[in-house]
């Protein structure tokens, strides 16, 4: 299948060019408390391992800005200061070298201040995230929709991006989240029908990895597809770097994961009856070893020797269980057979010479 990106205006932020038909770039966001800097950088090294192209952190006070000079200093991907309320903090931000602002124009302090905000970011180069959240929509357009709708999201990013195009800014990115996928899709596709900005998706508060998986598989799945969007985040309630990880696997399966970040991909069967090695903690243990693996190869692991080589002769290397043992195969051709706890010593020495 062909995707057909929509054609967006490119963003530069940091040395992550985004739109313009550049790949799709992957965001987290730091969960620890931003005033500690040596918590807040490891958090980051670790992110930027398992693939993380862009990291935002919270910035709620003048500590936290002041914070992120040195974190900048110390990390290797674009850093994102997260903004609210005060106006101060994102001139501290972009004194302190961050790459982008996350703002909402409509609550840092009335249109002078904007303008001071806006007339800083554009000397320094530095591009700004319109956010917009469907549970935290203006009173007006919650009136006006009779409450959260795809609409009212688009028109509050509309008069958001207009406080910045009145100041001839045009390094926007914007960001329309629902913690409903269909709204999520709705506001998106009517956003990238009007505008040519690169959009930054996302579903909100989409809860522990389960549901946020599923989640945002479902939006960012139908409108990647549909060629909407320039970098995502899948939002979890719990350790960041599964953010990542989901966020890669959606793009994988979608087809348009960047080569260069590409983990190994692992398919395995749900089992059944003729299985006959513990092929479940075989698969787990597969895909723990090989997480950070970056080959552009397909791993097969399968139940049983009835179908396992044929099921997976699109795999570069695989194994069958049997009775106790594993058949090693390449292409679906058997080359080897092992006892069952030396299988996934035996396959990642195979994967290493590839």
């Amino acid at each position: 299948m062909k995707i057909n990106r929509r054609k967006t205006r490119t963003v530069q932020i940091g040395d992550v060019a985004i739109g313009g038909g550049h790949p799709i770039a992957v965001q987290s966001m730091c969960n620890t408390d931003t005033c500690d800097v040596e918590k807040t950088v490891q958090q980051i090294q670790e992110l930027t391992e398992a693939g993380c192209d862009i990291i935002r952190v919270a910035v709620p006070n003048e500590e936290a800005a002041d914070a992120l000079k040195a974190i900048k200093a110390r990390i290797a991907i674009p850093l994102v200061a997260d903004i609210h309320f005060d106006y101060r903090l994102a001139l501290k931000a972009i004194a302190n070298g961050v790459d982008k602002l996350r703002i909402n124009p409509g609550n840092i302090g009335g249109r002078k201040k904007v303008h001071e905000v806006v007339c800083a970011a554009k000397d320094r180069g530095i591009p700004i995230r319109i956010g917009v959240n469907g549970g935290s929509l203006e009173k007006d357009l919650l009136e006006k929709y009779g409450g959260p709708t795809a609409e009212g999201m688009v028109e509050s990013a509309e008069k958001h991006m207009a406080y910045l195009l009145d100041d001839d800014f045009p390094d926007i990115v914007v960001s329309l989240k629902s913690s409903d996928p269909l709204m999520t899709i709705d506001a998106y596709t009517m956003f990238s029908k009007k505008y040519d900005f690169p959009v930054h998706l996302g579903v909100t508060e989409a809860g522990i990895l389960k549901s946020a998986a599923i989640k945002s598989a479902v939006a960012m799945g139908h409108l990647i597809l549909n060629g909407i969007g320039d970098t995502l985040r899948v939002s979890v309630t719990g350790d960041p770097v599964t953010e990542v990880e989901t966020a890669q696997a959606i793009l994988q399966s979608c087809g348009c994961l960047d080569q260069k970040a590409r983990p190994v991909t692992v398919v395995s069967c749900p089992t059944c009856g003729r299985t006959q090695i513990d092929l479940i903690g075989i698969a787990e243990e597969m895909n723990r070893r090989l997480k950070h693996v970056r080959k552009p190869i397909k791993v097969a692991v399968m139940g049983c020797v009835v179908n396992g080589p044929g099921e997976g002769r699109e795999a570069d290397i695989g194994v069958a269980g049997g009775n106790g043992k594993g058949v090693l195969f390449k292409k679906g051709q058997i080359f080897k057979t092992v006892p069952e706890d030396q299988i996934v010593d035996a396959m990642m020495q195979e994967i290493e010479k590839m």
